[in-house]
């Protein structure tokens, strides 16, 4: 199973950036997705997440109304759009598929992409 994560950069406050996660090796379509982000000096924080079939979505308070999370299961790929970016959102961005919609333990991660926001 590979997760691979890509898009990151660099942006300037109030940028955009679309990451994308393309899935192989596992069943894409039945797995349940979600994006976290790990910062120096930070735990962990799940960003977004989306179910299966794509019909359920939740975000981190600190990303709402400004982060949407996709899913395209004819190409395998999971998708961050990320608007109106804030230093506070510089990490590195790791997808992640677990099986077990109840389950809090997480099947596969991907690498991890940077993304780096200057104020």
């Amino acid at each position: 199973v590979q997760l691979q994560a890509s898009g990151g950069g660099l942006v300037q406050a109030g940028g955009s950036l679309r990451l994308s996660c393309a899935a192989s090796g596992l069943t894409f379509s039945s797995y349940n997705m979600a994006w976290f982000r790990h910062s120096p000096g930070k735990e962990r924080e799940i960003v977004a997440t989306i179910n299966w079939t794509g019909g359920r979505i939740d975000y981190a308070d600190s990303v709402k109304g400004r982060f949407t999370i996709s899913r395209d299961n004819a190409k395998n790929t999971v998708y961050l759009q990320m608007n109106n970016l804030i230093p506070e959102d510089t990490a590195v961005y790791y997808c992640a598929a677990k099986y077990d919609a109840r389950g809090v333990k997480y099947d596969y991660w991907g690498q991890g992409t940077q993304v780096t926001v200057s104020s």
